[in-house]
């Protein structure tokens, strides 16, 4: 029961939509009525305000970040097994995909992913940030950068020592893959747009 419970509230906290919240507060109205539809950081920046794109990546990481270290807070209270932080992360990168509260339309998961990873594990989450960063100075594709950085959670785990969560990071990192394929079919295309570029 304890870990059901847990479970969603990882959920709910993952679910809690900073872009729309935001950008409604800021009285720039709907963000899923513009550029991608999107909830997410990228599409914030499509408002022109930076600083609330910012503000968005940030709190779309920090709930990752936050459901992680409260599962594992309250897992160690219960004497549960570590692995109580992976499954809180896949919650609420699920919640962050699929949101309750609009019709589980939500955002692509990147920010989140990388909190959950910087919750599991501090030098997880530098390794993919970092990836992130080379890719995106390398190639400019936001995209491929943030495509490439999941995709190599799984091996950074291992390498770390985490060989049980690597399955599980594997998984995440499907599912934003899976919600970037748009993304990908522009990126074969060659017409996806590169960072600072209008699409």
């Amino acid at each position: 029961m304890e870990l059901a419970l847990i479970i969603l509230a990882a959920y709910l906290i993952g679910s809690i939509p900073f872009g729309l919240i935001l950008t409604k507060a800021a009285g720039l109205g709907d963000i899923r009525q513009i550029g991608s539809g999107n909830i997410g950081a990228t599409n914030v920046l499509r408002t022109g305000n930076k600083k609330l794109a910012a503000l968005t990546l940030f709190l779309d990481g920090f709930k990752g970040f936050v459901a992680v270290a409260l599962a594992l807070h309250f897992g160690a209270l219960m004497h549960a097994t570590g692995m109580i932080g992976v499954y809180a992360g896949l919650a609420a990168l699920i919640g962050h995909m699929f949101p309750v509260w609009l019709k589980f339309k939500g955002g692509k998961g990147v920010a989140t992913i990388l909190g959950v990873a910087l919750g599991l594990n501090w030098l997880l989450g530098l390794l993919a940030c970092a990836t992130w960063l080379i890719m995106a100075v390398i190639f400019r594709y936001s995209s491929l950068s943030a495509l490439v950085a999941v995709a190599a959670l799984p091996g950074y785990s291992w390498c770390l020592g985490y060989p049980a969560a690597a399955p599980f990071l594997a998984l995440m990192a499907a599912l934003v893959w899976w919600r970037h394929h748009e993304n990908i079919k522009r990126l074969l295309a060659g017409t996806e747009p590169k960072i600072g570029q209008k699409k």
